[in-house]
Order: C-alpha cells, then sequence, then structure tokens
C-alpha cells in the first residue's frame, strides 16, 4: 500500500470514529434479536452496516463541513474526532456514498416496505444533520432530535425488520433511548459553545448557553429513566443506569460559557460511560430472554 493510500486510509478510519461505532451496531443487533430475528443474513448485513458505514457517513460528512469549526476546536485529534485534512475532503464524501449504497440496497431488498422506510429516515437524518442547506446541526433543538434520531433509528429498523411491533415494552424503550440521546447530543454540545460561536455554527447550546443546556440535558436523562420504568419487570431496572450521567454533568449546571470548555471532561466520561452501560444493558437483555 502506497503513503498516499494509507493515509487516506488513516484519515477515512479517524473521521468514521471507532470508539463510536458500537453504539449503532450494538442497538440494531439487539432489538433485531430481542424482535424475534435470528443469527442470519439480515442480521450480519445490518450490523456490519451500522457498525462502519454508517457511521463513516455520519461523522465523516459531518467532518467535511464543519472543517473550519474543527480547526478551533481544542478537542480535536482524539478518540473524540480529528480534523480531517483538507485534501481528503472529497474522497471522504465519495467514500462515504460507496461504501454505504450496496449495504441500503441490501438491506432494501432484504426488508419490507416498513423497514425501508424506517431505513429511508435512518439514512436522510445523518445526510441532513451535516449537509449544506439543510444543516440541521444548525437549528437548535432539531439538532438534538436529529442526533438522537441516529442512534435511536437502527434500533427502531433492526425491530421492525425482525417483524417486531413498536408497542408496549418495546416502544417505552425506545422512547427512554430517544430521551436519553438528546440528552447525550445538548450536553455534548456545551463544550463547543465558543468553538461554534467563533465558526458562526448554531446548536442548543449556543443558543441556550452552557448552564441552561446542561440543566436540559439534566431533565432529559431524568425523563429518561422513568420512560424506561414503563418496559416492565426486569426492563425497568435500567432505569439506574442513567444516574451515573447525571452525577457526572452535575457540576456543569452553572457553568458560564466563557468556560465551556471545561464540560470536556464530563464528556470524556460519557464515553467510557457508554461501555459499561452496554455491558449491564446486555446482561439485563439475557435476563429477559431468559424470563420468557
Amino acid at each position: 500500500m502506497t503513503a498516499t493510500a494509507t493515509s487516506a486510509l488513516r484519515q477515512l478510519l479517524g473521521s468514521s470514529r471507532p470508539v463510536s461505532w458500537i453504539n449503532t451496531a450494538y442497538p440494531f443487533a439487539a432489538a433485531y434479536l430481542m424482535a424475534g430475528g435470528g443469527v442470519d443474513l439480515a442480521l450480519v448485513v445490518g450490523t456490519l452496516y451500522f457498525l462502519i458505514p454508517y457511521n463513516l457517513l455520519m461523522y465523516g460528512v459531518n467532518d467535511v463541513f464543519d472543517y473550519e469549526s474543527d480547526l478551533r476546536n481544542a478537542r480535536k485529534g482524539g478518540i473524540e474526532g480529528i480534523v480531517l485534512d483538507r485534501r481528503w475532503h472529497r474522497t471522504t464524501i465519495w467514500a462515504s456514498v460507496l461504501s454505504n449504497l450496496p449495504f441500503v440496497v441490501a438491506l432494501v431488498l432484504l426488508g419490507s416496505v416498513a423497514s425501508t422506510a424506517v431505513l429511508t429516515v435512518s439514512v436522510l437524518a445523518v445526510i441532513a444533520y451535516s449537509a449544506p442547506v439543510l444543516r440541521f446541526k444548525e437549528r437548535p433543538f432539531l439538532d438534538s432530535l436529529t442526533s438522537s434520531t441516529h442512534f435511536v433509528s437502527p434500533a427502531v429498523f433492526g425491530l421492525v425488520l425482525a417483524g417486531g411491533a413498536l408497542e408496549g415494552a418495546a416502544l417505552a424503550a425506545l422512547v427512554a433511548f430517544f430521551l436519553w440521546g438528546m440528552a447525550s447530543h445538548a450536553f455534548g454540545a456545551v463544550q463547543d459553545v465558543t468553538a461554534d460561536r467563533e465558526a458562526d455554527i448554531s446548536s442548543v447550546a449556543t443558543w441556550l448557553g452552557a448552564a441552561r443546556t446542561t440543566r436540559l440535558s439534566l431533565g432529559l436523562y431524568a425523563a429518561a429513566g422513568v420512560a424506561v420504568l414503563w418496559t416492565g419487570w426486569p426492563g425497568a431496572l435500567a432505569a439506574v443506569l442513567v444516574v451515573p450521567y447525571l452525577l457526572s454533568i452535575w457540576p456543569y449546571r452553572s457553568l458560564p460559557d466563557a468556560r465551556c470548555e471545561e464540560a470536556n471532561a464530563g464528556w470524556r466520561r460519557f464515553i467510557w460511560f457508554n461501555l459499561g452501560t452496554g455491558f449491564l444493558i446486555t446482561q439485563l437483555l439475557i435476563a429477559i430472554a431468559w424470563t420468557r
């Protein structure tokens, strides 16, 4: 492999946020299996799609069109994302489209009208979040709604693809997941208030300010904990999993905008909390499967 090809691959890999791959692949696979799907072609194709190509489309497109803001953002350059070299912007767009296309076609062929509709919403939400003109990420509150859709829609797609119904415990779990996703996005935007304002980028955090956005996140996390109680036993046990998130961001409830970067410590904890939360939810899902 040439040095140029190696450089391109490293940029594409970094842009896809490997540490976050599991955040979209896991919800799909878990929902598919819990809704009655088996270890089959649909599970394999869907899991692979939401593991890498989907994340490249989501984060790669974002890195291209957020380039100016990323240059001013001190936290870029590690597991939280790279500053995508301008020379690879066109390559990233093409790689995102071409890597997604065969998987999307396969999932449409493997699915139904209903699952295809969910997949369409999922892909369009990813594109609309960062792409020019639409730029949902610059529309306060719509940014958090769209971001949460990025992570919840793979679960909805898995459920529908397996023939499950959006009702009862499944619906309560998805509502809780959606509220959790909104809370996480809103708090994640707090640390970027200064960088986004300098780049003339709007967000829920630039509109509300760091302190009020953190309080909004606290309320949404709490609401997620309440919503999950409606899943019944033993699913309701998942309500306690919001407690670490509440405790983690509580110190920033009065954070001045000028010190917004301090919220990065809370965001870094969030990244690692997700791994522990995923493990515990897996154990809970196994317990639920055994009770059926």
